[in-house]
């Protein structure tokens, strides 16, 4: 019979921020998913989820002092999903896919800069500085274009992917919030 007495919970609390790690990543696949069955507007609800599950699985690896490179790297494999493909995808399937290879090079550039930008904040040290925009706001904001596709054309969407992708793999700095 199970006890909660048998329950280590040090190995509990180490593993907590790498599950909320894990929800950001069963939301951007949930979003996919969503997209491909034509269902684009119930997509947006889980990326903005899974946002909002990225924005706390940092502040609880901090808390309970369990940070450590296999959850960062984690993290970034989750991001490449929720805010990499599946606002990339939202887009092109929703916007761009009457301009066939003009979308596709966007949605593929889009997400290639997102990988780049996650793989250089992996390998430099973290000063509370970010060098581009991070992923998540890169995101946030193409899944947030989605309710301007009514109003602006799809080349002015395939700029502001691009413009985008630039913002990631750029060197200015941002402050972290």
């Amino acid at each position: 019979m199970f006890s909660f007495r048998y329950i280590d919970y040090t190995k509990v609390k180490a593993q907590l921020a790498n599950a909320i790690t894990l929800v950001n990543l069963s939301f951007g696949v949930i979003a996919i998913i969503l997209i491909s069955r034509d269902l684009s507007h119930m997509s947006l609800v889980f990326i903005f989820l899974a946002a909002l599950f990225d924005r706390f699985d940092g502040m609880t690896a901090r808390h309970f002092h369990t940070e450590s490179a296999f959850g960062k790297e984690l993290d970034s494999l989750s991001d490449i999903i929720s805010f990499g493909i599946a606002p990339a995808v939202l887009i092109y399937h929703s916007a761009l896919s009457e301009m066939l290879w003009v979308g596709i090079a966007a949605t593929i550039i889009y997400i290639a800069c997102g990988a780049v930008r996650l793989a250089r904040y992996n390998v430099e040290e973290f000063d509370g500085i970010f060098r581009g925009v991070p992923i998540t706001a890169a995101g946030v904001i193409l899944t947030a274009l989605y309710f301007a596709i009514p109003y602006v054309g799809a080349p002015y969407l395939v700029i502001a992917m691009l413009i985008l992708s630039w913002a990631m793999v750029s060197n200015f700095k941002i402050s972290k919030v």
